[in-house]
């Protein structure tokens, strides 16, 4: 099991609406290239984002869906890799002052991925995680500065 943490300097609100906006997967999702939602209201429990990756020349599409969700805090999917087999990935929102404390666990559940998983692919998936989580983070600050920046004090 590979958990992670950070920072972001948003309010869980805000990381949630990042979070809850399907068409952002792509932005904070590491390797993700395209992503859309493709069944229900993402992220009501059942819904899925189907997204494609792209690493150099390689190409390949899977899909996430929502297992658990108690907004604004808590976002639990099923990832969905092909042959690589499914993970689960849960999102944990918490209050950190005036800022949010985001917190990623991830671990195989069926397939490839769960047949290999050992010690050094937990190493993988927290590297994955750091820049996963980093990105979100970059995202979320980008969006609620750009909504609370006062007006003529651009950067």
């Amino acid at each position: 099991m590979a958990v992670r943490h950070q920072l972001i300097h948003a309010t869980p609100s805000e990381v949630w609406a990042v979070l809850a906006d399907g068409t952002r997967y792509g932005d904070w999702v590491v390797g993700t290239a395209e992503s859309h939602v493709a069944r229900g209201r993402w992220p009501e429990l059942g819904s899925a984002i189907e997204y494609t990756v792209r690493l150099g020349p390689w190409e390949a599409s899977g899909h996430s869906v929502v297992r658990r969700v108690r907004a604004p805090h808590e976002l639990e999917l099923e990832i969905k890799a092909g042959p690589l087999g499914t993970a689960r990935v849960a999102l944990e929102v918490r209050q950190w002052g005036e800022e949010a404390l985001v917190i990623a666990d991830e671990h195989p559940l069926r397939g490839l991925g769960g047949a290999l998983h050992n010690s050094f692919f937990d190493a993988l998936i927290q590297l994955r995680h750091r820049d996963m989580l980093a990105r979100l983070a970059k995202v979320v600050e980008r969006t609620a500065g750009s909504r609370t920046e006062p007006v003529g004090q651009g950067g």
